[in-house]
């Protein structure tokens, strides 16, 4: 089994991989290389034209078909034997032009993993092809870079992972390097390990670098992969196998039964031989692999038109004969970006609409625009929002959709700031930064200190509500600030607690005004006290628009959708709710160690029934697709992370 590094300090992982903080030396990398391999993930063999051509002759029925043409041409029925052959050709060339168009396309929209990477070495800091990474190697980890190898934290600061292509959760993972506790915890909640192919939203940290290439969570995915096996037959192939075995054994049955009654009756037997052989091929339905063919390449088409590419042409019949859907929440039936969907201020309640991080969207009170006496408030916590954020808001050239450049948290806070009538342009040119303070895993806030217009400084604070109430002594009323009751307190943790069973995230937005007038000496535990409690925001990866039709109409089909996730239970069982996966009230989510704890054959049991599952990794989502094949069902399985893969193999 592999090593549980993250229940392992700092200090015994470098003794135990023999490197040190300042890196290891050049000749120790070179030697490390040599041994181990390049930090590359090893790929299947992609079918070339000749492969994708020959796969086409694999049918029972085609052979039955090229056998028929040589017996005929043996024969001398050449015109038989010439549209026998020119029926699998033509069979051929058009499945064949089909699929190499989608091997093409695939091909186009593979991406590699981070080709440079920086590290430690010989106590220098360098950049070096990440192929060259090596076990021992420290990496250095700043936002925006693509983490290159599997590594266990040695420092972080304020260091946030995206990690939801392995693990499907769209919010930001905090860092950091203390050694956990014993005991099994899922790889979402290894806080102080680092892996291959996530990319750093926010802070920096250094990291040693524990498993490299086939060895890393990413490279155990691609050995699922390859584990799930070879493409399987589809049911129509099966069918069709069988078809050809019935034709076979018939035409044989009838063939010697013609024989025997011929010779009986006296007929030569080179004449009742070549009369049998006759019958034979023209038993042979020549037209039904054709006929097979140009109707899955019709529905090639129509898939086309609705932008799904369709690999292996077989694939959609085996779509229509789908009677279980498998997928995963997250950017598949959620967007995959965090959003702003309520706020509290004052005690009253908003919703905010607008998709994604785009800054257009209404805050509604009631359903409608809140009067101009409620908006001087929404505007507080919009410049608290705004005022202590550090992401970004782009506009992509190609497809014109907003994104975060970022933590994907900061950047749902900037789009509702915006929403909520704040205006961050202002904000960075009128209230100049003087100190900030992240985000961290101890304090669970995040602070910054600006100067105002006339020359005051201001706190603005964003964090946890439990934890930010402690530090807050005043709260914002509609008539004013007053002092914070306990009273108030209860109140406020009541409706962030009914938000978050909306399996939205809340974070609380308080602000405090400093009399010193300059910044300098101040820190995190001065700034973050007798401050004014202001608001919350609740967030989450809201569903797609047309999610929950789409799974709807699967209802009325007959066709059964399952959620597979790597989130939180309540999360995902809140999401399966709201889609009408599961009914109101009776939504409970099955997770990985729960799956762990039954025999094969208890959760093949479990399985016709259970209809969410979270906090699940890529073996538990091949073992569920498994688990529902074996039962009989012909199971899709759809998702965009790497952790879909190997399900997405191993279903019909």
């Amino acid at each position: 089994a592999p090593t549980a590094w993250h229940h392992h300090s700092a200090e015994e992982v470098l003794s135990q991989l023999g490197s040190r903080a300042g890196g290891l030396t050049a000749t120790e990398a070179t030697e490390r290389l040599v041994r181990d391999g390049p930090n590359t993930l090893r790929e299947a063999t992609r079918a070339g034209p000749l492969r994708i051509f020959a796969a086409q002759f694999k049918s029972l029925i085609i052979w039955i078909l090229l056998a028929a043409g040589l017996v005929s041409g043996l024969l001398g029925d050449a015109v038989d034997a010439i549209a026998i052959l020119a029926i699998v050709v033509l069979n051929a060339v058009i499945g064949f032009h089909e699929e190499f168009k989608a091997e093409k396309s695939i091909a186009a929209l593979r991406k590699l993993t981070a080709p440079q990477a920086t590290v430690r070495r010989d106590g220098q800091v360098a950049a070096i092809p990440a192929a060259d990474i090596v076990v021992g190697d420290i990496l250095v980890l700043a936002a925006g870079d693509l983490v290159a190898a599997d590594g266990r934290l040695l420092s972080a600061a304020s260091l946030r992972c995206v990690e939801a292509a392995l693990t499907g959760e769209a919010e930001a993972a905090g860092k950091h390097a203390a050694t956990l506790d014993p005991g099994d915890v899922p790889l979402g909640d290894r806080a102080n390990l680092v892996f291959m192919g996530t990319g750093v939203a926010a802070g920096a940290g250094q990291a040693v670098v524990v498993a490299t290439a086939m060895h890393t969570e990413l490279g155990r995915i691609a050995g699922l992969i390859t584990e799930a096996g070879a493409d399987a037959k589809t049911p129509l192939q099966r069918k069709l196998d069988g078809v050809g075995r019935i034709l076979v054994w018939a035409a044989l049955g009838v063939v010697a039964l013609l024989f025997a009654l011929g010779l009986w009756r006296g007929t030569p037997p080179m004449e009742m031989f070549l009369t049998s052989i006759s019958l034979a091929v023209a038993a042979v339905p020549e037209g039904l692999p054709a006929v097979v063919t140009v109707a899955l390449s019709l529905g090639v088409v129509r898939m086309a038109r609705r932008h799904v590419l369709v690999r292996k042409l077989a694939a959609v019949e085996t779509l229509g004969s789908t009677g279980i859907i498998c997928t995963d929440k997250t950017g598949t039936l959620t967007a995959g970006e965090m959003t702003v969907r309520a706020l509290h201020v004052t005690g009253k309640n908003y919703t905010v609409g607008g998709e994604g991080y785009g800054p257009d969207g209404a805050v509604l009170l009631d359903g409608a625009p809140p009067p101009e006496a409620d908006r001087a408030a929404l505007r507080e916590l919009a410049s608290i929002l705004l005022a202590c954020n550090q992401a970004r808001l782009v506009r992509d050239d190609t497809d014109h959709i907003w994104k975060t450049v970022g933590d994907p948290t900061e950047g749902a806070l900037l789009a509702a700031g915006t929403k909520a009538g704040g205006n961050r342009e202002k904000i960075e040119r009128e209230w100049p930064l003087l100190a900030e303070f992240p985000f961290d895993s101890d304090r669970k806030r995040a602070a910054v200190i600006r100067r105002m217009p006339g020359g005051k400084l201001r706190a603005f604070v964003n964090g946890a509500p439990g934890p930010l109430l402690e530090r807050c002594t005043q709260l914002l009323t509609d008539t004013g600030v007053r002092a914070l009751s306990d009273e108030d307190r209860g109140r406020i943790l009541d409706q962030a607690s009914t938000l978050a069973r909306r399996a939205l995230r809340v974070l609380g937005s308080a602000y405090r005004d400093l009399l010193n007038p300059s910044a300098a000496g101040f820190t995190a535990e001065v700034v973050e006290r007798e401050l004014v409690f202001v608001g919350l925001s609740g967030m989450q990866d809201p569903p797609r628009p047309e999610a929950r039709e789409a799974i709807a109409k699967c209802r009325e089909a007959g066709i059964r959708v399952v959620m597979i996730t790597g989130d939180h239970p309540r999360t995902a069982a809140a999401i399966a709710e709201e889609l009408g996966i599961v009914p109101a009230g009776d939504a409970h989510a099955l997770t990985g160690a729960e799956l762990d704890a039954l025999s094969e054959e208890s959760f093949r049991e479990r399985a016709a029934e259970v209809a969410v599952y979270a906090r699940v990794t890529a073996a538990h989502k091949l073992r569920i697709v498994r688990a529902l094949k074996a039962a009989g069902a012909v199971v899709a399985m759809t998702g965009d992370g790497v952790n879909d893969a190997p399900a997405i193999k191993g279903a019909d």
